[in-house]
């Protein structure tokens, strides 16, 4: 196997409260993603899923352990403009089109505007909303909405897709609609993507591994290798296969 891309070592986060009885968040957190991977963090709430992220970000530093990209930090790749990041709300500006939402990180680090305007249509045409540029986000679904997030973050042309339960607001029958459609942008983007969720079906469809991660404290529980043939599409959720690693992480909770 190859050199990992990211390694998270020893990994653990405490937060303080005022009444002295410290929370701990993540507890001596370790596994390794390699380059071009999905993966999924799967929990429930209060399991540190969404600390792990925000620490991979640089968004949080850690109280113990690390986090190397390649040899560099967290600090080091953000830096450098290599993370896109998705959130729960596509937090989506009012009084900007589709296309100037698109385009705002573009403009905040200075690109010119010709190149801008090129990736907006490349971004665009990824996620299927070619003829709603100039809508604005009232005009939207809440599912194109989340794809004008994703296109977003992708329009500087990271290297690191992170999401941070991006569907977890929508109705089922849009959620696994963008869940082949998000399969789709990975396959022709080839990020690494690294995809919070707390939803078990959901985490089997899209990764390559699920780390499951069990509360108080935050810790890792089991890492499942999804084996499930590519590319895949929403008939594959009716498998056995499907509903045996449904089965599996399911009861990797048992006893924790």
């Amino acid at each position: 196997m190859n050199e990992p891309e990211i390694q998270i070592k020893n990994v653990s986060m405490v937060y303080p409260v005022n009444n002295g009885e410290d929370i701990v968040a993540l507890s001596d957190v370790n596994f390794d993603i390699q380059e071009g991977e999905f993966i999924s963090l799967l929990g429930p709430s209060g399991c540190g899923k969404t600390t792990l992220l925000r620490i991979i970000a640089d968004l949080l530093q850690p109280t113990a352990g690390s986090v190397a990209i390649r040899g560099q930090s967290p600090r080091d790749i953000r830096r450098q403009h290599k993370y896109g990041i998705v959130f729960q709300s596509p937090v989506l500006y009012d009084w900007r089109t589709v296309r100037r939402n698109i385009c705002m990180p573009m403009e905040i680090i200075g690109i010119p505007k010709k190149e801008r305007t090129a990736r907006i249509n490349r971004m665009l045409d990824l996620v299927g909303l070619q003829d709603f540029g100039s809508k604005y986000p009232f005009e939207l679904s809440g599912g194109m909405q989340q794809r004008v997030g994703i296109a977003r973050a992708l329009a500087l042309d990271p290297e690191f897709l992170l999401m941070d339960e991006p569907f977890s607001a929508l109705d089922e029958f849009t959620r696994e609609k963008l869940n082949e459609d998000l399969l789709s942008i990975w396959s022709k983007t080839k990020k690494t993507v690294i995809f919070v969720t707390h939803n078990i079906p959901e985490s089997v469809f899209l990764s390559d591994r699920v780390v499951v991660l069990s509360p108080h404290p935050g810790r890792i529980s089991a890492i499942v290798d999804v084996n499930l043939p590519r590319p895949r599409q929403n008939s594959i959720r009716e498998t056995s296969e499907f509903y045996e690693y449904v089965t599996k992480i399911r009861r990797s909770f048992e006893g924790v």
